[in-house]
């Protein structure tokens, strides 16, 4: 077995070497003993293991139409640099990401257009309902946030979604143990058993969705997933009537890398729950190749309300097909000090009950 002075255990990555008393490979520092098939086994299925491949494809040109882009207007954020689309009756309105004036800018031109859109499901006053459903029950949450002119500033947008699809080919080995446990009248004794496991396979993504709006927070949209893509439909100017829709700052190839991150947890998740039966499972080379990639662009809907609280702007969201809302609220620092000492006199008053009842006793 030629290199086998250099080749390092699989268990510990200590240096082994041929034991001609055992007949068998040894490690020199956790006593680990292999047998040559099966080290050799090992060593193959090393050098077969191929490199990782998560190349992506940029979507296809959907050009614009000149009658579509005569009936589209640009604004423009002074304050956060957002450019905003809407059709031609669209007066100068606030920005849906800060709340500060945009001004028209002028006509609608280049960029991709989009492949496919999801219609609003849920209109204002549910928008409206969801954010009120979402303060109830909040005792520390400032009085600001309740009054109705917070309510009046929720807006709704299309918000830029790339959407990600490929077969995930995937081959990922793991470092994995087993441990026996038993005793006799003098020692107690542990045996560590290693395996190396592979896990070859591979699956389906469709439409990864990546927002392609730098202004929007990725985590945020990733909250109000999912978006049912059945009921999307071919883009249509129409659509944006009454809505306002962000024009993509992010393009297909930069959302690429967070595409790849999503494919590569998601099969590692899905890879992982095959294993099973071990002490420890360890995950030491994955490969993941993607084939059939592809890229489409897409508006999803959005409601979204930003206010300010203290200097510091909030924003919340629902997804305006599903009425999924999500949003962190700030925290009254008067009414937490409040609800802390009552729940603190409280708490003290139990003790006070309970130590007068030990003494009685």
């Amino acid at each position: 077995m030629a290199g086998l002075l250099e080749y390092k255990c699989p268990c510990c990555g200590g240096s082994i070497k041929f034991d001609s008393t055992l007949q068998k490979v040894k490690c020199e520092y956790c006593d680990t003993e292999f047998d040559l098939e099966t080290l050799q086994q090992y060593d193959q299925e090393l050098s077969n293991e191929e490199p990782e491949d998560m190349s992506w494809a940029a979507p296809d040109p959907n050009a614009w139409t000149a009658s579509e882009l005569e009936g589209m207007r640009v604004y423009v954020c002074k304050s956060c640099g957002g450019e905003i689309v809407a059709d031609e009756t669209t007066a100068a309105t606030a920005c849906p990401y800060c709340g500060n004036p945009i001004v028209v800018m002028g006509n609608f031109s280049g960029d991709l257009k989009p492949d496919y859109v999801i219609p609003f499901k849920y209109d204002k006053k549910a928008a409206k309902e969801a954010l009120m459903n979402h303060f109830k029950g909040k005792k520390l949450l400032p009085k600001v946030f309740k009054d109705e002119n917070h309510i009046d500033e929720v807006k709704g947008v299309y918000v830029p979604y790339w959407l990600y699809s490929a077969d995930a080919v995937a081959d990922i080995r793991y470092r994995a143990t087993r441990v026996r446990v038993w005793s006799d009248s003098q020692y107690n004794y542990q045996e560590t058993s290693y395996y190396s496991v592979m896990r070859s396979g591979d699956l389906e993504f469709e439409r990864v969705p990546v927002d392609g709006s730098s202004r929007m927070a990725d985590d945020m949209m990733e909250s109000l997933e999912p978006f049912d893509f059945n009921e999307a439909v071919d883009f249509q100017t129409a659509y944006l009537a009454g809505y306002l829709a962000d024009k993509y700052d992010v393009t297909a190839e930069d959302g690429f890398p967070r595409a790849s991150e999503r494919v590569r947890n998601s099969t590692a998740e899905a890879f992982m729950d095959t294993v099973q039966g071990f002490a420890t499972v360890t995950p030491e080379n994955t490969s993941i190749r993607l084939q059939d990639a592809s890229s489409v662009y897409a508006l999803y809907p959005v409601w979204i309300l930003n206010t300010t609280w203290q200097g510091q702007k909030y924003t919340f969201a629902m997804n305006g097909q599903t009425g999924k809302f999500v949003g962190n609220l700030p925290e009254d620092k008067g009414a937490y000090w409040k609800y802390f000492l009552s729940i603190a006199g409280i708490t003290t008053a139990v003790i006070t009950g309970i130590s007068f009842l030990m003494s009685l006793l």
